[in-house]
């Protein structure tokens, strides 16, 4: 479990990618230097597991399944990562509850500055948008932040100079891509609300707001 808040930015210093999976070696600095193997850190916001440490590296194992699912395998040696360690039941929670499963991959269609921020527009799969409401946290490239506004296919964020510093969100532009995972909590409602339902609608068809009002579970 991760918060959303980056502890820093690695480097790729080795990517082994095959036709299926993946393996990286990152570099980053002492505070990851006592990282033992098999420990969870979350890579651009992807748990991945650390299964060798040498030095200032680390390396880790990519999965069929987490290369179709995210856009690690879009990364080549020399890029920056956004790192952060598993969560201690003591820590602070300062952005919001991560898992580091990704839900799917999205991509930069505009950067606006306004003042001392700049508005990312983001698209992303119909399947995410549904669980973005304003205000709520979405975590993009491992980084907690909060949507500004939602559009039919689309959502906007607003990144702070600190935040563009400190993470890869700054050195990003258009058309680039990013990896996505929706606030856990309004999956578990709507896994919820479909078992009340005792599966009336199609899977793929997702919750509407027709079938809620059928069940009194809307105006």
């Amino acid at each position: 479990m991760f918060s959303g808040i980056v502890a820093e930015v690695g480097t790729v210093r080795d990517l082994v990618l095959g036709p299926e999976a993946a393996s990286l070696t990152i570099e980053a600095s002492a505070a990851f230097r006592d990282v033992t193997i098999g420990e969870s850190i979350a890579v651009n916001g992807v748990c991945l597991t650390a299964v060798q440490r040498e030095g200032s590296t680390f390396h880790v194992d990519v999965s069929p399944e987490t290369l179709r699912a995210t856009a690690l395998g879009e990364l080549c040696v020399g890029d920056g990562v956004n790192l952060e360690r598993s969560l201690r039941l003591s820590d602070r929670i300062g952005g919001h509850l991560v898992s580091g499963h990704v839900d799917g991959v999205g991509t930069i269609l505009e950067k606006q500055a306004e003042a001392n921020a700049v508005h990312y527009l983001i698209r992303a799969p119909q399947a995410l948008l549904r669980y973005l409401v304003p205000k709520g946290s979405v975590a993009v490239d491992g980084i907690s932040l909060t949507v500004v506004a939602c559009q039919s296919e689309a959502f906007q964020v607003t990144i702070i100079p600190h935040t563009a510093a400190v993470t890869t969100i700054g050195r990003k532009g258009n058309g680039a891509t990013v990896n996505l995972e929706c606030d856990m909590i309004g999956k578990y409602v709507e896994r919820v609300l479909q078992a009340r339902l005792e599966g009336e609608h199609e899977p793929e068809g997702g919750l509407t707001l027709a079938l809620l009002r059928r069940h009194g579970l809307a105006e």
